[in-house]
């Protein structure tokens, strides 16, 4: 019996034919990386999002160079992936084990979204397996960060097929549905009246928060711990199991006074979707509203951000267009020309940002 040893690169090529991505490419980038994650979310989910990246890593140990970065590609992903809607992230979850606490990520059933170009946006985890679509589909799809698509050939009843193997198809309109429009005076104060009902509290041991006077273009450098400051803040908290917890706090001179945890009750969103939001809103009030960075480009118009979006209003950039690599900024979209003017609306009024050229 002969046995041959296999470089890296081998070794990934191999992962990628039989994720059914060809071998047009060679590396560790993120469409392979995104594509583990779904095989190892279809092997391990429910768990916790640190139990996906560990089974990850592990695997991967000898076969990236750059070893130290791959736990903060793996959790970049693993957000965008939940933004996508191929991982779904529930808090107090309820399983068959009672040792189970905290926020645990779900492997979302096969599903898809049918776009207004008519290209069908797919979603969704199949257990256990590589590809949940045929291999003359599955031979189709084309892949762009996260997300995949397979577009309809002329006279073709894609939808159709794809029922027929089990996919569900999940409406535009349900899908990308956002909370109801109002003022960012209106959200604030509806959790200022949720806060002002809680009783004092203690301190909490590793509290961050997001300080509202810093710099709105430098995400990362606006956590912090409390030094001093006094009113209400967005904040996060860490836990023993799972990601950290989300809240909205009162300060008074740097001490907690108050404490309510997001997303709050009846809410179908994240914690983390609850707390930017608000932030936003924060932020608008307080005369320094967040930015974003509008250019043209030869494929239509481009979208810089340099704070997180809520998974609704991500999710409206992620069907119409294309994630983009970022250019000083924290990540960027690109979308058709006919759909900018509709989605810097959306951005303005529901989310008060303002164009920067920065």
């Amino acid at each position: 019996m002969t046995i041959t040893e296999l470089t890296p690169d081998e070794v990934l090529g191999c992962c990628r034919t039989s994720l059914g991505m060809g071998i047009e490419s060679s590396g560790l980038d993120d469409i392979l990386l995104a594509g583990l994650l779904r095989r190892a979310a279809g092997i391990h989910c429910p768990c916790s999002r640190t139990a996906l990246r560990a089974a990850l890593m592990e695997s991967l140990a000898y076969l990236q160079p750059n070893f130290g970065g791959l736990a903060d590609r793996l959790d970049n992903l693993t957000e965008a992936m939940i933004v996508a809607g191929d991982l779904l992230e529930l808090s107090d979850v309820a399983t068959d084990d009672p040792d189970v606490k905290g926020t645990w990520v779900f492997a979302a059933p096969p599903s898809f979204v049918v776009r207004r170009s008519g290209s069908i946006f797919l979603t969704g985890i199949a257990p256990d397996q590589d590809i949940f679509l045929p291999e003359h589909l599955a031979r189709r799809v084309v892949r762009s960060h996260v997300t995949q698509f397979i577009a309809p050939e002329p006279g073709e009843d894609l939808i159709e097929q794809l029922i027929a193997h089990g996919l569900h198809q999940l409406s535009e309109s349900v899908w990308l549905r956002s909370p109801k429009a109002q003022s960012p005076e209106q959200l604030i104060q509806r959790f200022e009246n949720q806060l002002a009902s809680q009783p004092t509290c203690g301190p909490v041991s590793g509290l961050e928060i997001l300080d509202r006077d810093t710099k709105v273009t430098y995400y990362r450098g606006r956590w912090g711990a409390p030094r001093g400051q006094t009113g209400t803040f967005v904040a996060r908290r860490p836990q023993e199991f799972g990601a950290p917890l989300w809240s909205f706090v009162e300060l008074a001179d740097g001490t907690l006074k108050r404490i309510v945890d997001l997303p709050p009750r009846h809410f179908r969103w994240r914690g983390c979707d609850a707390a930017w939001h608000l932030q936003m809103a924060i932020d608008g009030i307080a005369g320094h509203p967040q930015q974003y960075r509008r250019s043209t480009t030869d494929a239509g118009v481009r979208f810089d951000f340099f704070s997180p979006l809520p998974l609704w209003a991500q999710r409206r950039l992620m069907v119409l267009g294309h994630e983009r690599p970022r250019s000083r900024s924290l990540f960027a979209y690109e979308i058709p020309v006919a759909e900018a003017a509709e989605e810097e609306k959306n951005l303005q009024e529901n989310l008060w940002l303002v164009p920067t050229d920065a």
